[in-house]
């Protein structure tokens, strides 16, 4: 599952990122990396952005930056 496609109060744990370059490098260092749990708050009510809590902060993030992360469900 992508973790564009979690809807608000879900969790996961990020399992994979597709992104290469720098692309991959921003998404890494806003600190979504494998293992990291994330959970999204809200989105915008056309959909875009995305509103994520990982690691204690919040992070507002266009569907398009997150569309090649992978999650799995937090059950």
């Amino acid at each position: 599952m992508r973790l564009s496609e979690l809807k608000p109060g879900q969790q996961a744990t990020v399992t994979k990122i597709e992104e290469t370059g720098t692309a991959r490098r921003r998404i890494m260092d806003m600190g979504i990396v494998r293992g990291s749990k994330v959970k999204v708050i809200c989105r915008a009510p056309l959909g875009d952005p995305l509103e994520i809590e990982i690691r204690d902060y919040k992070l507002s993030l266009r569907k398009n930056d997150v569309q090649n992360v992978y999650v799995t469900e937090a059950k």
